[in-house]
């Protein structure tokens, strides 16, 4: 469970984002980063019951550092404004689409899904659609699924990708080059001794389009 003093850090941080404030506060970071690492814990630990290969993932390999790589940015601010975990096999570089968490006030979310496809696995994507549009359909316009995930984030092409016909059943679909689904929560629901729970439960909901890209995917690249 999160408390308060969680949101409000990152509030300040939000406010003070440079290195001296940082360090002067660090002992609040580092009891924010303690509540965090339990909170994931409790998350990670429900999901394994459902998503075999995240058993012997360790919490501390799914949490994101709060510093940025401010290398290749215009924004040189040094830190995230908020928390992060992607709860995947072996942690959030398993090179797999997985679960992603994010807390910030009034931003909080729980999301998944194709983000940063190569050109070869969009490829696939849409060969898929184009073969079997059935599967993907059945999933994300599932009544439940689509009540819970009711935001897409994600670029998609102004016209139809090339190779296939403007007047395609599924051109929607096809346009997309990213297909991430949300699901945001408010503070109140963040603080509350549920949450974990929540965000377990979003996690089951959101396996079966996650199965289906990793699935898509890892067939590509073998």
């Amino acid at each position: 469970m999160l408390s308060h003093q969680t949101l409000q850090f990152l509030r300040n941080l939000d406010q003070n984002n440079n290195r001296e404030w940082f360090h002067a506060n660090r002992i609040d970071y580092e009891l924010t980063k303690a509540e965090f690492e339990r909170l994931c814990q409790e998350i990670l630990t429900g999901i394994s019951k459902f998503q075999q290969n995240l058993i012997n993932t360790s919490v501390k390999s799914c949490i994101l550092r709060i510093n940025r790589d401010i290398r290749f940015s215009t924004d040189k601010s040094p830190y995230k404004n908020y928390l992060a975990a992607g709860f995947g096999p072996g942690g959030k570089s398993s090179g797999f689409v997985d679960f992603y968490l994010q807390i910030q006030p009034n931003e909080s979310f729980l999301g998944g899904g194709m983000w940063a496809p190569t050109t070869s696995q969009l490829a696939s994507f849409r060969q898929e659609i184009d073969y079997n549009p059935h599967i993907l359909k059945g999933i994300i316009e599932n009544k439940i699924f689509k009540t819970y995930y009711n935001e897409i984030h994600g670029e998609k092409l102004k016209l139809m990708p090339k190779g296939y016909s403007p007047d395609h059943p599924d051109i929607e679909l096809l346009k997309y080059k990213q297909l991430f689904f949300v699901h945001k929560y408010s503070d109140e629901e963040v603080l509350g001794t549920q949450f974990s729970d929540k965000v377990i439960e979003g996690c089951k909901i959101l396996k079966p389009y996650l199965d289906y890209i990793n699935e898509l995917f890892y067939n590509e690249a073998n």
